[in-house]
């Protein structure tokens, strides 16, 4: 299910290094949810277990060493170094089904490892559960539902990235996926996925996930969150991956919080939640506000796109502002059966083993999506109205 340790998101990565280098002591808890509360067997959890303990055995080998420390300028060599050494460790993760059958999943270590931790267990859950129904894939009507995305693509100059992983099927058909995207997709930018970016000569794509706000926000407070969590990814990495995202404590708080200097150093913002047609109208403003071209910029689209859906969008933003895609899901599980609706998401940090625990919470421009307790979401929303 898991054949390497770059089996993963490229942002798993960068995200790691960034703690290494300004949070080296900070420590985490990762916790699963199943927006859907679905119902998991027994068997299911022998399985996964069994998965957890093959992760010890999977290690980065000189072969993926060299080829990430050539593709990957933005991190350091002595980075891919202590990988080299890193072990997923089974007894860090904690896994049980409650008397509901509902599965409780989390994982505590240094944030640095803790990450690693989160791609690689959802697709395991998603490809065990999958499994466990014995569902079967007609790869031949996969196939053909992806011919018809792709001559879209290929029609409409519609670009995008694959970034799939994480809710997969199962790893064979997110390969044979990637391989028909090779072959086939003029406008396929790159994977998200770092060990099918290797092994077919397709740049790995990425930059940092919603976790990285939520600590800032749980550690230096919400209503500076999103303006301290960029400045230190520019501290990081100097002007590389220069995507910034727009949505962990609401687009709003994110375009009151966003700096003129902020605006110019990034390349553009992804935007993972709410109305694609606002978010576009409202980040134009803004950058109009600060006197920048919009046409400059991009937006990176993410949220639960399919193809019909981007090529709206893309329409909508013609000669407004550049525009791209991610597509995940709808490229790697569209095989006719339901995908789970499943995360992995910071629950808990502390700045060291020292320091007490602090809940870390996300918001959404979606209804239903906001993750923590009512009690911490609720002190957020009233800390972010003082900054409007």
């Amino acid at each position: 299910m898991i054949h390497s340790i770059l089996d993963t998101d490229l942002y798993k990565f960068t995200t790691s290094y960034a703690y290494i280098k300004l949070f080296p002591y900070a420590m985490g808890t990762f916790s699963f949810t199943d927006r859907d509360d679905t119902i998991y067997t027994e068997f299911f959890l022998a399985k996964l277990k069994n998965a957890i303990e093959h992760l010890s055995q999977i290690v980065l080998t000189p072969e993926e060493l060299e080829y990430m420390s050539v593709h990957c300028r933005f991190l350091p060599r002595v980075y891919w170094e202590w990988l080299s050494s890193f072990h997923f460790q089974p007894e860090k993760i904690k896994v049980q089904l409650d008397e509901n059958s509902h599965l409780h999943l989390e994982i505590t270590d240094y944030l640095y490892k803790a990450t690693l931790y989160e791609v690689p267990l959802l697709a395991i859950i998603s490809e065990i559960k999958n499994e466990s129904l014995q569902r079967i894939v007609n790869m031949d009507l996969v196939i053909q539902k992806l011919t018809q995305k792709i001559e879209l693509s290929n029609a409409n100059r519609l670009s995008f990235s694959e970034f799939g992983t994480r809710r997969r099927f199962s790893f064979e058909v997110q390969e044979k996926v990637i391989n028909y995207l090779k072959g086939h997709a003029h406008y396929c930018t790159g994977t998200s996925n770092c060990y099918f970016a290797m092994k077919y000569n397709i740049k790995p794509m990425g930059t940092h996930p919603h976790e990285w706000f939520m600590f800032h926000g749980a550690q230096f407070g919400y209503k500076h969150a999103n303006y301290m969590a960029l400045e230190n990814w520019v501290n990081v990495y100097d002007g590389d991956l220069g995507t910034a995202l727009a949505d962990t404590y609401t687009t709003d708080a994110f375009l009151n919080n966003l700096s003129r200097k902020q605006a110019k150093l990034f390349d553009g913002v992804r935007c993972d939640s709410g109305d694609e047609f606002d978010f576009t109208n409202r980040l134009i403003e803004r950058y109009q506000e600060f006197g920048i071209d919009p046409t400059t910029k991009t937006i990176i689209f993410s949220n639960a796109l399919d193809f019909n859906k981007a090529l709206e969008i893309q329409k909508y933003c013609a000669g407004r502002i550049r525009c791209a895609f991610g597509i995940g899901t709808n490229l790697t599980n569209d095989t006719g059966f339901k995908p789970l609706n499943i995360v992995m998401k910071l629950t808990r940090c502390k700045m060291n083993t020292h320091q007490k625990w602090h809940e870390c919470i996300k918001l959404s421009d979606d209804e239903g999506k906001h993750l923590g307790s009512i009690t911490e979401v609720q002190a957020c929303l009233h800390d972010l109205q003082l900054t409007n």
